[in-house]
C-alpha cells in the first residue's frame, strides 16, 4: 500500500502522524511511504531522516494525498486537506466529529474511510489510542494551569504548592479517567490540594488505592460540583463521552460563584468542551477572560511538547496502521477494536454518537463493510 504522511496544518501543530521509525516499520512490511518535505521538522527529523528510513519525500501536501492510498495524520482534517480526500481512500487520525459539522460534512461528501484514533478499542474497554495524548494533556493541564494563575496572566496569583506557612492552590479535577489521573498526579507532585470528582463508585475506590490518601474523591452530584467548583483555584475538565459531545457541567451561571481569577482549563475541549463558557483556543492565544475567570482551550495541548507526544502517539497508533496498510480495509472485517475507529465510510456515518450528536443516521459499519 502506498501510505502518505502530510506535515500538520493546525496552528502551532508540530507533531507529525509518522516518525522515522514508523516509516521503517511500514517500509519493512512491503509498503511505499510517501511525506511531505519538512513534516517532522517539529520533532527535530529532516527529510534526510525520512530518506534514509525509506520514505518518499514530496513537495506538496497536494503530492501527497494524490498519491497514497492511505493518510496517516495527527488532528484531523482541515478544510484544505478534506477537500483533497477521495473515494476509496483510507484516513487514519484523530477526528473528534461530535463537535464538527463541517469536518463531518466534509468527509462524507469525500467518500473516504475515516478511522478515528480515539474511538478504536481494546480488550479493556479502553482507547488505545486516546490513552497517551490523553496522558500528556492531562499533565500538561496543570502546567498551564499554573501559569494562567499567575498574576501577569491574568490569574489570581496562587503558586500551586504554596510554601511553608501558606496553603497550596486547591485544584478540581472532573473525572478520574486517564487525563484525569494524570492532572492529579502532577498537581499532587507540585504539593497541591486535589479533589478529583467521577461518577464511577469502583473507579473513585481505585484511585483512592492510587493515591493512598494523598487526594480527595468526591461522588460527582451537582451540590458537589459546585462546592468544588466555588472553593478551587483551577478546574480541569477531564470528562469523555467516547466519540460524543462533551456534557456541559460548568454553567455560565458558575462563574458567578467562583475565586476572581481562577483558572478553568477544558481538556475536553476537542470533543466541544465540559464547560459552557470554553471555546477552542490556539497556543498563539491560549486564554481568554469570561465574569474574572481565565479560561485555557487549547484544542491541540499535546502539540506544545511535540517530541514526547508524537513518539507515545506513534508507539499507540503504528500496529492498527500497519493493519490498515497490510489488509485494507479487510483489517476492519477482522478486527472489532479496529471497527471500533470507524466514523464515516463512502458517505455514511458510522459511529452512534456522531450519528446522534450531528443528526445523521448511523449504517452499521459491519453491514457497509460487506458491501464493500
Amino acid at each position: 500500500m502506498r501510505v502518505g504522511c502530510p506535515k500538520e496544518i493546525k496552528n502551532h501543530e508540530y507533531r507529525v502522524g509518522l516518525t522515522p521509525g514508523s516509516v521503517r516499520e511500514y517500509v519493512a512490511n512491503g509498503h511505499t511511504v510517501i511525506i511531505e518535505t519538512n513534516a517532522g521538522a517539529g520533532i527535530g527529523a529532516d527529510d534526510a531522516a525520512y530518506s534514509a528510513a525509506g520514505a518518499k519525500v514530496v513537495d506538496s501536501a497536494k503530492d501527497v494525498f494524490a498519491q497514497s492510498d492511505m493518510i496517516v495524520k495527527v488532528k484531523e482534517p482541515q478544510s484544505s486537506e478534506w477537500k483533497m480526500l477521495r473515494e476509496g481512500q483510507i484516513l487514519y487520525t484523530y477526528l473528534h466529529l461530535a463537535p464538527d459539522p463541517e469536518q463531518t460534512k466534509g468527509l462524507v461528501e469525500s467518500g473516504c474511510t475515516a478511522i478515528a484514533y480515539e474511538t478504536v478499542t481494546d480488550e479493556r474497554g479502553g482507547l488505545p489510542l486516546l490513552a497517551p495524548m490523553s496522558e500528556v494533556a492531562g499533565r500538561l493541564a496543570i502546567q498551564a494551569s499554573a501559569t494562567a494563575l499567575q498574576k501577569a496572566n491574568g490569574g489570581r496569583g496562587v503558586l500551586l504548592g504554596g510554601v511553608p506557612g501558606v496553603l497550596p492552590a486547591k485544584i478540581a479535577v472532573i473525572g478520574g479517567g486517564v487525563v484525569g489521573i494524570n492532572s492529579a498526579k502532577m498537581a499532587v507532585g507540585l504539593g497541591a490540594d486535589v479533589t478529583i470528582l467521577d461518577r464511577s463508585l469502583p473507579r473513585l475506590r481505585e484511585l483512592d488505592n492510587i493515591f493512598n490518601g494523598r487526594v480527595h474523591t468526591r461522588y460527582s452530584t451537582v451540590e458537589a460540583l459546585e462546592e468544588e467548583v466555588f472553593s478551587a483555584d483551577a478546574v480541569i475538565g477531564a470528562v469523555l463521552i467516547p466519540g460524543a459531545a462533551a456534557p456541559k457541567l460548568v454553567t455560565r451561571e458558575m462563574l458567578g460563584g467562583m475565586k476572581k481569577g481562577a483558572v478553568l482549563c477544558d481538556v475536553a475541549i476537542d470533543q466541544g468542551g465540559c464547560f459552557e463558557t470554553s471555546k477552542a483556543t490556539t497556543h498563539s492565544e491560549p486564554t481568554y477572560e469570561i465574569d474574572g475567570i481565565v479560561h485555557y482551550c487549547v484544542a491541540n495541548m499535546p502539540g506544545a511538547v511535540p517530541v514526547t507526544s508524537a513518539n507515545a502517539l506513534n508507539n499507540a497508533t503504528l500496529h492498527y496502521g500497519l493493519m490498515l496498510a497490510n489488509k485494507g480495509l479487510k483489517a476492519l472485517v477482522d478486527d472489532v477494536h479496529l471497527r471500533n475507529g470507524l466514523n464515516v465510510h463512502r458517505g455514511r456515518i458510522t459511529n452512534k454518537a456522531v450519528a446522534e450528536a450531528l443528526g445523521y443516521e448511523m449504517a452499521a459499519p459491519q453491514e457497509l463493510l460487506k458491501v464493500a
